[in-house]
């Protein structure tokens, strides 16, 4: 299913991008970087920060269940290396 039109971005593009370790996006302008390309109109951040949300579950509940922790949870927020696409400001026109 296309998520983005401006930049024609699939919710399995924004999941593939969304591998454990230090460089996984935690933020839709991170998922942009990622993918090599920014917001237009912003109104898919609602939907990619959705499927971040839920990606990050499946990957604590399954981390739960084999009793390993996931490689992306709050340590790797420090260091991040996509830290530098992460903005405090929401697109024009989006709600957080």
């Amino acid at each position: 299913m296309i998520v983005c039109s401006c930049n024609v971005l699939s919710d399995g593009q924004v999941r593939a991008c969304l591998q454990p370790g230090p460089g996984c996006p935690r933020t839709p302008a991170q998922v942009y970087g990622c993918l090599g390309c920014s917001a237009k109109c912003g109104r898919c951040a609602r939907t990619i920060r959705g499927i971040l949300r839920n990606a990050l579950a499946e990957a604590e509940a399954h981390a739960a269940h084999s009793h390993a922790a996931h490689a992306c949870t709050t340590g790797c927020e420090a260091t991040c290396s996509l830290g530098s696409f992460q903005t405090t400001r929401e697109p024009e026109g989006v709600a957080a």
